[in-house]
């Protein structure tokens, strides 16, 4: 499963920061964060709870990129 997240991000080297942790999460397949449009998709493992997973997404982002926002 695919989905597309709003976030707010700084700049261009945060987003790609947040990229490479958001892609060491258990549960997702892939994550690509975009600074231009401001989104990031990220597509899940199967049989994966969507919720947990982001929820794990949103704290690891924190921790590199602590005034990110991710809107679920």
């Amino acid at each position: 499963m695919k989905k597309t997240y709003k976030i707010e991000v700084d700049c261009a080297n945060c987003a790609q920061k947040m990229e490479d942790a958001a892609n060491k999460v258990e549960g997702v397949k892939e994550a690509t964060v975009s600074f231009m449009t401001q989104k990031m998709k990220v597509e899940f493992d199967d049989g994966t709870d969507e919720g947990e997973v982001m929820a794990k997404v949103v704290k690891v982002c924190k921790k590199v990129e602590d005034d990110c926002e991710i809107y679920l």
